[in-house]
């Protein structure tokens, strides 16, 4: 039975068949892929860079919802280190409709206090604007009467 192919236990194994095919025998190299740059994350980096205009930001700022970016310079707050304010923004909208008011709370002195002055006469507030993401509606922060945006809902990432 030497040399009969009946015999031999090795032909069924796929490393030793010629119909296995790895995917990699399968793709045309030959044929540049029609959505790859090899370039693409430098020339990202560029734009970023002169967007930037050279200043360091704490944060890039992105929608929690669609992940689509928000902000590229931002400074987070010192005390509540899950916010950011930021001036300048993209794929944010103002929303007119949602207006919320903030009241200062005055310094109390013995001054007002005999003079019997309430909080309400002393201090009108702030006014600030809701800001939601302009591709999917979520709303991300505030912007206030000097046209800074607040960020309390978006996710940070090493800029």
């Amino acid at each position: 039975m030497e040399g009969d192919s009946k015999g031999d236990t090795n032909m069924g194994s796929p490393s030793n068949s010629q119909q296995t095919i790895s995917d990699d025998d399968e793709i045309d190299y030959s044929v540049r892929p029609e959505f790859y740059d090899p370039e693409l994350d430098d020339k990202d980096e560029l734009w970023v860079q002169k967007k930037r205009k050279g200043s360091n930001s704490d944060a890039v700022l992105s929608c929690p919802a669609c992940f689509t970016t928000l902000c590229l310079d931002c400074q987070r707050h010192e005390r509540f280190v899950t916010q950011y304010r930021a001036i300048f923004v993209v794929n944010c909208k103002v929303d007119s409709n949602k207006v919320q008011h903030s009241r200062q709370k005055p310094k109390r002195n013995k001054r007002s206090r005999e003079a019997g002055e309430n909080e309400a006469d002393l201090a009108d507030g702030e006014t600030f604007k809701a800001v939601c993401c302009s591709v999917c509606s979520t709303e991300v922060g505030v912007i206030d009467e000097d046209d800074v945006y607040h960020f309390f809902n978006a996710l940070p990432s090493e800029s």
